[in-house]
C-alpha cells in the first residue's frame, strides 16, 4: 500500500466560502474525469470516504505512478483550518520574505495561536513585518488553510504546472503542493 499524499491547498488561511469552492473544484475534476463523482471508502482520512480516481487521470504527467487499483486512491476535502507539512524529514524553518532573516523558531512557535483561529498574521520579530502566515518564506513547502485537498496515493509528479494553475484560477489563489510520505 501507497502512504503518500499530495495536498494542495491554497496559499491564504481563511478562504472565503471554503467549502462552496470546494464543491466547485470537485465538479470540475469529475468533469475531467479525474475522480469519480461518488464517494466511495478509497480515502485515509476521518470516515475514509473519499473521490476515487477515475479513467481520465490516466492523461495527466507521469500516470504510471497513480494508485490505479489501490484501495487507497482517493481525493478526500478538508474544509477546517489545518497545518500540511511533510512528515518525514521537516525541518521547521522559515524565513522573513522582507528581511530574509530565519525565524522559524518564532513562526513555528505562534502555531497555536493561528490554530485557534486568533490570527491569520504572523509578524516577523527581527524586522516587524506582518502577512498571512502563508506569506512567509519556507525551505520545505508547507500550507496553512480552512481548505485542502488530499490525493491519497498520488505522487506530486503527476502535479503539473499547468494543473495547479487550473487549481489556483478556481480557488481565486494560489496553490502549494506539500508532499506527504510515510
Amino acid at each position: 500500500m501507497n502512504d503518500m499524499q499530495s495536498i494542495l491547498v491554497p496559499q491564504i488561511s481563511s478562504l472565503p466560502n471554503a467549502e462552496g469552492r470546494a464543491q466547485l473544484v470537485v465538479r470540475w475534476l469529475v468533469g475531467r474525469r479525474l475522480v469519480a463523482a461518488a464517494q466511495s471508502t478509497c480515502g485515509r482520512l476521518g470516515n475514509g470516504m473519499a473521490h476515487a480516481i477515475a479513467e481520465g487521470a490516466q492523461r495527466l504527467s507521469h500516470a504510471e505512478l497513480l494508485p490505479f487499483g489501490q484501495p487507497f486512491n482517493g481525493l478526500q476535502v478538508v474544509t477546517k483550518r489545518c497545518i500540511y507539512t511533510p512528515t518525514r524529514g521537516f525541518l521547521e524553518e522559515a524565513g522573513c520574505p522582507e528581511c530574509r532573516r530565519e525565524i522559524g523558531v518564532a513562526l513555528f512557535a505562534s502555531l497555536d495561536e493561528w490554530s485557534a483561529g486568533v490570527s491569520d498574521n504572523f509578524t516577523c520579530p527581527e524586522c516587524g513585518h506582518e502577512d498571512d502566515i502563508n506569506g512567509f518564506l519556507f525551505l520545505q513547502p508547507c500550507a496553512f488553510s480552512n481548505l485542502a485537498f488530499v490525493f491519497n496515493g498520488w505522487p506530486a509528479e503527476c502535479f503539473s504546472p499547468a494543473l495547479l494553475e487550473s487549481f489556483a484560477e478556481r480557488l481565486g489563489f494560489p496553490v502549494r503542493l506539500v508532499r506527504v510520505e510515510p
